[in-house]
């Protein structure tokens, strides 16, 4: 609807490719991990226990919402136009992010959309969960960034102003309840150093 036409190739590649990854996974959990299905689908402000989280939830949906919404009104207003092959290396890279996250959730059962403990959770510490600490989130990322730039807007790129700062800020609360709530935590954070990026952070 922003972008004022359906004459919009990067939008449809764009949702095809979203689209199809995310009910990949979908059905994947549906038919082997249904409780961890059931944990992703709890998620967003009201789902989240902590008034913190609430408001950073929020932050973070609206930053969310902001890469698809300024790519849109870019493609409508032609403000930064993105080659054709940016855009198909973007699609190629938010596959990615899909791959690196379906990893983490074949990983960790207990990978939950709300910061919480369940009954019976432990720590994860191989796999992904060897490399940094939040994989989830880092598997994120290149959705995140390639995001704008598949729907063809250099301009999107500034929804992610809204949304690291909160996705950061999360990430060390998190990292506070579950070295105060989950055994083991904080041993595992000793032993992985980076949070989110190796050898960066």
């Amino acid at each position: 609807m922003s972008a004022g036409t359906i004459d919009y190739w990067q939008g449809w590649l764009f949702m095809a490719v979203f689209v199809g990854a995310s009910a990949a996974i979908t059905v994947y959990l549906a038919m082997n991990d249904p409780k961890l299905l059931e944990r992703r689908m709890s998620a967003g402000p009201t789902a989240e226990k902590e008034p913190l989280q609430k408001i950073l939830m929020l932050f973070a949906i609206t930053g969310f919402i902001a890469l698809f919404v300024f790519p849109a009104f870019d493609h409508r207003f032609g403000w930064s136009p993105v080659p054709a092959y940016i855009s198909l290396a973007a699609d190629a890279l938010i596959l990615f992010s899909f791959l690196l996250i379906f990893l983490v959730l074949k990983a960790n059962t207990y990978a939950a959309s709300t910061i919480q403990i369940a009954a019976g959770q432990k720590v994860i510490s191989t796999g992904p969960y060897a490399l940094v600490r939040h994989p989830m989130y880092a598997g994120a990322l290149p959705l995140l960034a390639g995001m704008p730039l598949a729907l063809g807007s250099w301009w999107g790129l500034c929804g992610l102003m809204l949304f690291l700062p909160a996705l950061i800020w999360r990430l060390l609360d998190e990292e506070k309840f579950l070295q105060k709530n989950l055994a083991g935590y904080a041993d595992y954070c000793r032993k992985v150093r980076y949070r989110l990026l190796p050898f960066v952070w």
